[in-house]
């Protein structure tokens, strides 16, 4: 009989030192949806409804990030029940939709929180994401972002919004904090089914 013990699994995954360096001290991350969460597409149909497409990549790392001791946080401008749907599948107790005032909700949600700008990172897209990026501590952007938004960015990920880019956020942050090892190995034992 095979032993079941896995073989011995070490990170490949990699950033630059001042990259990970930039990143340490992130307890909280606001991600928005459009752009980010998604391609930004936006899909309507006929009686207007609105549909939009999630990568499986992006909500293991959002639920990753909370594992590890970082609170996900979402604004975005935008209100749908497919948006309600997935942030709620995804646990993320702090999300605030349809906000046209995005700084105006990162205050009162880092008062709650009692955390402040140095402790938090955000991603987004374009220039309604531009509040919250120039007072983060640690920015990220997609490359598919508005030129300005990807000006800014300590990171612009490799992956594209809704392809993967919230993912490589959440593990450049959970590098960074020193939590992205343990949680890696910890899914040799484990399997989370709802991603």
């Amino acid at each position: 009989m095979a032993d079941n013990t896995p073989r011995p699994l070490n990170p490949m995954l990699s950033f630059t030192p001042e990259l990970l360096l930039s990143a340490q001290g992130i307890r909280a991350a606001i991600f928005d949806v459009d752009g980010v969460l998604t391609d930004g597409s936006i899909y309507i149909g006929e009686h207007g409804e609105d549909f939009k497409a999630f990568n499986s990549l992006d909500g293991h790392g959002l639920k990753l990030l909370a594992r590890g001791g970082i609170t996900p946080m979402v604004i975005t401008g935008r209100d749908s029940p497919a948006v309600r749907r997935r942030v709620a599948d995804l646990g993320i107790a702090h999300a605030f939709f349809g906000v046209h005032d995005k700084l105006a909700a990162a205050d009162a949600v880092m008062r709650t929180l009692q955390l402040d700008w140095a402790a938090l990172a955000a991603m987004g897209d374009d220039w309604p994401d531009l509040p919250l990026m120039t007072r983060a501590a640690f920015t990220c952007a997609p490359p598919n972002a508005h030129a300005e938004v990807r000006a800014i960015a300590h990171h612009v990920t490799q992956a594209t919004g809704g392809h993967g880019a919230a993912r490589e956020c959440c593990d450049l942050l959970l590098m960074a904090n020193g939590r992205y090892a343990t949680l890696l190995r910890g899914h040799l034992t484990t399997l989370d089914t709802r991603s």
